[in-house]
């Protein structure tokens, strides 16, 4: 590599110019900070709802090629205005990113104290099999003074804080349609 003498002034000035600036206060890490790529520079935006308490924060998550890499408070929702509580500014801690996340369901059968890893398909027949014979078994057509009651008093249902209002109405259908009577939300606040 040839170095020439005018090479050798401008990579002199530059370094005396940087140290000068040093001696004065000036952070020459915090340019390098400021310079330094974004994660969410080519991110795609999302916005969400806080699944912690029954608020409904809303929350921005910053994905790249599916991978969630930021969230932040959403400035634009009416409920939070961009604010976050200590649980909801840890929700990308939630993220498939997490290694220590559960990402297939683990069941344990009665008296057993072992839990093993199932598949989804395994776990949703599971569930739709023994909703489905509790409430054929434990099913009221009517009560004792002859009043048509439709109902299952064997099943309850505690309710999501993460679901919008949309998603609640047609959840309350769906349970309804059971016959279903005890039915909770689980709002945390």
């Amino acid at each position: 590599m040839e170095f020439s003498r005018r090479d050798f002034l401008k990579i002199s000035g530059a370094t005396s110019a940087c140290l000068a600036l040093k001696e004065f206060g000036f952070d020459v890490a915090s340019v390098h900070a400021a310079l330094a790529p974004l994660r969410i520079a080519y991110a795609r935006e999302t916005t969400t709802i806080c699944p912690y308490c029954g608020v409904g924060c809303g929350i921005i998550i910053h994905s790249v090629q599916g991978k969630v890499v930021y969230t932040e408070g959403d400035p634009d929702h009416p409920i939070n205005r961009g604010s976050l509580c200590s649980k909801g500014s840890s929700v990308y801690q939630l993220s498939a990113n997490n290694p220590a996340r559960l990402k297939k369901p683990l069941y344990r059968a009665p008296n057993s104290n072992q839990w093993k890893e199932v598949s989804w398909e395994w776990a949703l027949e599971k569930i739709a099999e023994k909703i489905y014979t509790t409430r054929e078994e434990t099913f009221t057509l009517q009560n004792d003074k002859g009043q048509t009651v439709n109902r299952t008093t064997a099943i309850a249902s505690v309710g999501s804080a993460a679901m919008d209002n949309e998603e609640c109405y047609a959840y309350r259908k769906f349970l309804t349609s059971l016959g279903l009577v005890y039915v909770e939300h689980q709002a945390r606040i």
